[in-house]
C-alpha cells in the first residue's frame, strides 16, 4: 500500500532549541542564577562557537527578584542562539542595604566569567537587560564596570564589564522617585531599611544610585537600549527621556523609544515592543 505522506527534514544543528538549567548557586551568599541554553551548546558543542550571555534582572523594587517570571520571553533569546541568565540579588527588606543588589548582579557577571568554559560562554561578549529596578541595576552596570566599590571578594579577577545595556521603564533619577513621595510614612520606612537610619545621607546615596548622574564620554562608550510607557505611573518618563539626553550628550550608542498609552508593566509588553527589543539586540550584541 502506497502511503501519500510528506517528508520533513531533521535538525542535525538543534536550531531553535533551547533548555533551563534552574537556581545555579553563583555567590557563597546564597544567591542563584537559571540559565537559558540553546540545545547545541549541551549535545552539539562541537559544531557552534562559545555563546554571548545575556544577563537578565527583573523589576522587584531592589526586593529579591523572581527568576522565572520572564522565563517564556527570554526563551527565544537562547532559541537564537544566546545563553540567558536570569540573576537574584539580595533584598533589602532582608536587612542588606542598597547597594547590595548592585554588588550581587556584577559578582553574577564575575561568575559567568569564571566558569566560561563549563557552561560555553564567550567571556568577551556578555551583556545586560533589565526592566523596572532591574532597569536601575542593567544601567549601574553599564556605567560602572570594574568599579572597586561594588566588587566582592568573588572571582576578583574577572571583569564585570558588559558590551550592552537594555532597560525597560527603570528608575534613572532616583532622587525624583523619592521626592515625588516625600512625606508617605511607608516610603520613609522602605528607605531606612534600604539606606540606613541616617536620614542625612539618603540624598547622596540617591544620586550614587542615580544611573543619570553617572554617565561620562569614558564609560558610555557601548550602546544603551531605553523604553518607557508614555502614562507610566511608577517611572514616568521623564526618568528615559533624561538618560537619553544625558548619553546623547556624551556621545553614546543610544536608541529609546516610547510605548503609546502603556503603563508600567502590564500593556507594555506589545508583540512590537518585544521585536523592538529584539532586533535592537541581534543589530548590536549579534549571536555570530
Amino acid at each position: 500500500m502506497f502511503l501519500e505522506l510528506e517528508h520533513l527534514p531533521n535538525n542535525p544543528t538543534l536550531q531553535g532549541q533551547a533548555e533551563l538549567f534552574p537556581n545555579i548557586q553563583y555567590s557563597k551568599s546564597g544567591q542563584f542564577l537559571s540559565l537559558l541554553v540553546p540545545w547545541a551548546v549541551n549535545q552539539a558543542r562541537e559544531h557552534i562557537s562559545p555563546r554571548p550571555v545575556i544577563v537578565f534582572v527583573q523589576g522587584s523594587g531592589w526586593t529579591t527578584p523572581n527568576l522565572n517570571f520572564e522565563i517564556p520571553m527570554l526563551s527565544k533569546y537562547a532559541e537564537a542562539g544566546y545563553i540567558v541568565a536570569t540573576v537574584s540579588h539580595r533584598s533589602y527588606e532582608d536587612g542588606y542595604k542598597l547597594p547590595t543588589f548592585l554588588k550581587d548582579v556584577k559578582c553574577a557577571i564575575r561568575f559567568l566569567r569564571a566558569n566560561a568554559e563549563q557552561y560555553h560562554i564567550d567571556p568577551e561578549r556578555i551583556m545586560i537587560y533589565g526592566t523596572s529596578s532591574g532597569g536601575n541595576t542593567a544601567l549601574l552596570v553599564g556605567l560602572t564596570g570594574n568599579d572597586e566599590q561594588y566588587r566582592t571578594d568573588e572571582y576578583p579577577e574577572q571583569s564585570d564589564a558588559v558590551n550592552a545595556v537594555a532597560e525597560c521603564f527603570g528608575p534613572t533619577d532616583m532622587t525624583s522617585i523619592f521626592e515625588n513621595l516625600a512625606g508617605d510614612m511607608e516610603v520613609a520606612e522602605m528607605l531606612k531599611m534600604a539606606l540606613g537610619e541616617d536620614e542625612s545621607t539618603w540624598i547622596e546615596q540617591l544620586k550614587a544610585l542615580s544611573p543619570v548622574n553617572l554617565v561620562t564620554p569614558e564609560n558610555s562608550q557601548i550602546p544603551f537600549l531605553l523604553l518607557s510607557g508614555t502614562v507610566d505611573p511608577v517611572v514616568p518618563a521623564e526618568h528615559m527621556e533624561k538618560m537619553y539626553l544625558a548619553l546623547k550628550e556624551a556621545n553614546a550608542d543610544v536608541k529609546a523609544y516610547y510605548v503609546d498609552d502603556a503603563v508600567h508593566e502590564n500593556n507594555f509588553w506589545s508583540p512590537e515592543v518585544r521585536q523592538a527589543i529584539f532586533d535592537w539586540i541581534l543589530q548590536k550584541f549579534p549571536v555570530d
